[in-house]
């Protein structure tokens, strides 16, 4: 969608409302804007209502303890990410990156079981190589809310393949599988694999990622116990994995998630894995990022720390 703003001279405008803007978009809060940019909370609010002067717009409004964007704000919002990407990208290029006294904020997307098994090793490296910098993680539904990848709201995702859209690139890390979650001391699961007999009597956990929608993943599963003839009763349905791994501590039920992450839900509740009772299929999963940050030294230092965290 084309943004204008109709009868305005941009030249006119202090382009420092935006780089404010933007602060709160990202934070939440007048607050956390603040902090952020180094300025008063008052100072944050009179900027925002200068730019509400100039756009005809509230552009955020209180919701709880935060600030949520009006329409108009959210139609504006990718466009200021870019900007805003665009501009410390160019700066950072004429200085030459210096990983060791980069203060630049890095962002990854992934699904919460990534939080699980793989932010902790890249969390452990990044600090060692960024010390300066910021890492954060975001969830599959802020990357497809905010088009991440495409607007610079988020420097890399985590996924599979089939994940990678238009203009962006994909390199594969490493395959998983995946096992059921049962409790240690399950009354019907005792062998180390669960017969087709167990697995069609149990009852399952659902886990719905991305939007509330199943993934890729979970719509593979859907057609291999179609072709094994088995048939999966759902007694719970939960959006995150951790949400799944402690009902399936507490009770009866059976979880199937990553073998990664299994191994450390293992080491953190009173679990334990049991194989499927059919082959389980290896998917690959992927570090994804844009055209627009390809070239940039930041970026790919900071997607060589991904590779080397994550990759078998």
């Amino acid at each position: 969608m084309m943004v204008r703003i109709t009868g305005v001279n941009l030249s006119a405008i202090d382009l420092n409302l935006f780089l404010v803007l933007h602060a709160v978009l990202e934070s939440g809060s007048a607050t956390g804007a603040a902090r952020e940019l180094h300025v008063t909370q008052s100072a944050v609010s009179n900027a925002l209502a200068r730019l509400r002067d100039v756009l005809g717009d509230p552009l955020v409004v209180r919701s709880g303890r935060g600030l949520v964007p009006t329409p108009r704000c959210e139609e504006l919002r990718p466009f200021i990410a870019s900007a805003v990407g665009q501009l410390q990208l160019a700066l950072e290029g004429g200085q030459g990156f210096k990983p060791e006294t980069c203060t630049r904020t890095f962002t990854v997307a992934g699904a919460d079981h990534h939080g699980v098994s793989d932010v902790p090793k890249l969390a452990a490296l990044f600090a060692k190589r960024l010390p300066a910098a910021l890492l954060r993680v975001v969830s599959i539904d802020y990357l497809v809310e905010r088009d991440g990848l495409t607007t610079g709201a988020v420097d890399v995702a985590l996924g599979p393949p089939e994940a990678t859209g238009p203009g962006c690139h994909a390199e594969p890390l490493y395959t998983d599988d995946a096992v059921l979650l049962v409790r240690r001391d399950h009354p019907r699961v005792r062998g180390k694999t669960l017969t087709k007999a167990l697995y069609n009597t149990s009852k399952h956990i659902d886990l719905h990622l991305a939007e509330g929608r199943p993934g890729i993943g979970h719509q593979q599963h859907a057609r291999i116990l179609k072709e094994h003839g088995l048939t999966r009763e759902v007694g719970l349905a939960v959006p995150h994995f951790f949400a799944a791994a402690m009902a399936a501590a507490r009770s009866d039920l059976v979880a199937g998630v990553p073998r990664r992450v299994a191994k450390a839900f293992c080491d953190m509740l009173p679990l334990r894995t049991v194989e499927m009772p059919f082959p389980s299929p290896r998917m690959t999963k992927c570090l994804i990022w844009h055209t627009r940050t390809d070239a940039d030294p930041g970026a790919r230092y900071f997607r060589s720390l991904v590779v080397e965290a994550l990759r078998e």
